[in-house]
């Protein structure tokens, strides 16, 4: 059966709510009533724009002024464009969805026009109680016309004596909420970020500089040093943080026209933080404040502007499409940092200092999103170790050959190891840094021995020459290990460090997943990801404590024992007890295991004073 309209004498035409539609555009379309401005200003520059295609000859200088009165809580917006006559200001002004704009561009293929929907004007009802335009059009220079409307769902149309020159002038009386706009210092911060790229000049009040007034380097030939010239724009446009370089965007063949500049913010990031910030311009105007998602998600450093004519706007104007030219600019984003990145290691040497200071974290994590930021990176980027920022380089030249890490945060034994094996250690706690330095031993070919776990356990803490009888270890596990511990008999550098407690980082894994908050805390992929990892171990041993037989103490301790000495005992618990309090300087000892561990030590210097005695 077909599934076609109905007999035409059954069709019925669509009712328009107007005041409902007129409302929901007006009020609901745009995130924020600062688009109005933008909107209006857009409307002025488009004047322009069509006054010089129908009126080549036409000698009047292009300009806009938005002037503010806050004792009437008034804005107006005045240029010196085309004007409207008053056919034009019911066939397009009052007319929703109808603009002579796209007419006129698809009549002219003119690509400098911006205007595409119709709706623009509609956002001045979003701030304005009244808006009134008196305008003159450039056919009708000796006619003037005024257009008033409360709402936009009716309005009027009066003669009025012409302007002095052809343009327009829209007066927006602005609503009590949005009263701040008629300030202009307020305005011209506005205007100044949204029109920085328009090509007509734009004023604020009765200054004689426009806001616009800032050189665009990949627009215009630059006199002198052109690095100069793009960080004072990076410097002017910046709106958070000081620019460390900058770099171009260009136009990648057969992808993108995009043009505009990027810099390195010298902003504090580390890991997740994102201060990516990008401004996106159509034909000069801004047209999406925070299009960070164009950028790559580790740039969490970059900030930028660019300008393209082939994206395309969302009906607010606020957004773009995500159609093959955004995710075309994505590519031609993600290359323009990698190669800005070159470009400054390459020739701003003291540039690329500041930026590996500041952002060497966040690197990291770059690094292994991109195959060219790798190689670039590898040998520059700092790793944070226990003696300091180091490169993986000098890390695997201290560490003879290999690269140490430690899984967990330090401290307590750990930082006791570190410090007696006279080998920096890398923070693998810290973000990105395991990943990296795995991916750089391999790529250097050289080894990685990762305490905390099993296999760099084993490089660390070696067998012993000749296993312990069983009746020796089970007492030195009950002298010296607590709950949770398992004592491991070994031999390690140096002699003079009898023993050493490694907390087991999967069981501690184990523990932060099971814990009743995990579902809550954790994506569920992630947490599958984890307990897939964690299965083989039931989380009952949480520490391993080795115990070095090739410590002088530990020979001592056992020849002692074997003789049937009583001090060994004593000897036993005083060495606990330093167990216990290193435990606790790294973290991993509650306070009423510190406090007997202290007791323990001078029951023990007691013990031994009185046997001495």
């Amino acid at each position: 059966m077909s599934q076609g309209l109905p007999p035409a004498d059954n069709l019925r035409t669509t009712e328009v709510d107007l005041g409902g539609l007129v409302s929901v555009l007006a009020t609901h379309l745009y995130s924020t009533p600062l688009v109005a401005l933008r909107e209006l200003v857009q409307n002025a520059h488009d004047s322009h724009t069509r006054r010089r295609l129908e009126d080549p000859q036409s000698t009047a200088a292009p300009l806009i002024r938005v002037r503010a009165d806050s004792a009437r809580r008034t804005v107006v917006i005045e240029d010196t464009g085309a004007g409207l006559t008053e056919p034009e200001i019911h066939a397009y002004l009052a007319t929703v969805g109808t603009g002579y704009t796209r007419m006129l561009r698809d009549l002219t293929g003119n690509q400098e026009l911006i205007g595409a929907f119709g709706l623009g004007f509609l956002s001045a009802f979003s701030v304005a109680d009244q808006v009134t335009v008196t305008t003159t059009s450039h056919r009708e220079p000796a006619l003037g016309h005024r257009y008033r409307s409360r709402g936009g769902e009716q309005y009027s149309v009066e003669p009025c004596e012409p302007r002095p020159a052809p343009g327009t002038a829209v007066e927006l009386l602005l609503k009590t909420e949005h009263g701040h706009l008629a300030d202009e210092d307020a305005l011209r911060e506005v205007l100044g970020r949204y029109c920085v790229l328009l090509p007509i000049p734009v004023f604020v009040g009765d200054a004689e500089r426009p806001v616009n007034d800032v050189p665009v380097p990949w627009r215009q030939d630059v006199d002198g040093d052109l690095h100069a010239a793009r960080m004072r724009f990076a410097s002017a446009f910046g709106r958070r943080f000081e620019p460390l370089t900058a770099f171009p965007v260009t136009p990648a063949e057969g992808g993108t026209d995009a043009v505009g500049l990027l810099w390195v913010q010298d902003g504090g990031t580390y890991g997740s933080t994102d201060n990516r910030d990008l401004a996106v311009y159509l034909q000069g105007m801004l047209l999406a404040d925070d299009a960070r998602d164009l950028l790559p998600g580790w740039a969490g450093f970059i900030g930028g502007v660019v300008e393209s004519s082939r994206l395309t706007p969302t009906a607010s104007r606020e957004d773009l499409q995500r159609d093959e030219h955004y995710r075309a600019l994505q590519k031609a984003l993600a290359d323009a940092v990698v190669d800005g990145l070159y470009e400054t290691a390459r020739l701003h040497p003291a540039a690329w200092r500041r930026i590996l200071a500041r952002h060497g974290q966040d690197l990291l994590g770059a690094a292994l999103c991109d195959d060219r930021l790798f190689t670039l990176l590898a040998d520059d980027v700092p790793v944070p170790t226990s003696q300091g920022d180091l490169t993986a380089g000098a890390l695997r030249a201290a560490g003879r050959g290999a690269l140490h890490v430690a899984l967990g945060s330090g401290g307590g034994f750990e930082e006791m190891l570190y410090r007696a094996m006279q080998v920096p250690i890398a923070r693998g706690d810290r973000y990105a840094v395991l990943p990296f330095l795995r991916r750089y031993a391999q790529l250097k070919d050289c080894r990685i021995v990762e305490l905390g776990s099993t296999q760099g356990n084993r490089e660390l803490f070696r067998d012993p020459a000749e296993p312990l009888p069983a009746e020796e270890t089970a007492w030195l596990a009950a002298a010296l290990a607590g709950d949770g511990e398992e004592l491991v008999p070994a031999r390690f550098d140096p002699p003079g460090l009898p023993l050493v407690l490694v907390p087991d980082r999967e069981a501690e894994l184990k523990a932060r997943i099971e814990d009743d908050q995990a579902d809550a805390r954790i994506p569920s992929a992630a947490l599958r990801l984890a307990r897939a990892f964690t299965a083989r171990t039931d989380g009952t041993v949480k520490a391993r404590l080795y115990l070095n037989l090739a410590s002088p103490a530990v020979q001592d301790l056992l020849t002692a024992y074997r003789a049937g000495h009583t001090g060994s005992a004593t000897a036993a618990g005083l060495l606990r007890s330093l167990k216990m309090i290193m435990a606790a300087a790294g973290g991993g000892s509650a306070d009423g295991d510190l406090t007997a561990a202290l007791a323990g030590i001078g029951t023990a210097v007691s013990a031994l004073t009185w046997s001495g005695a």
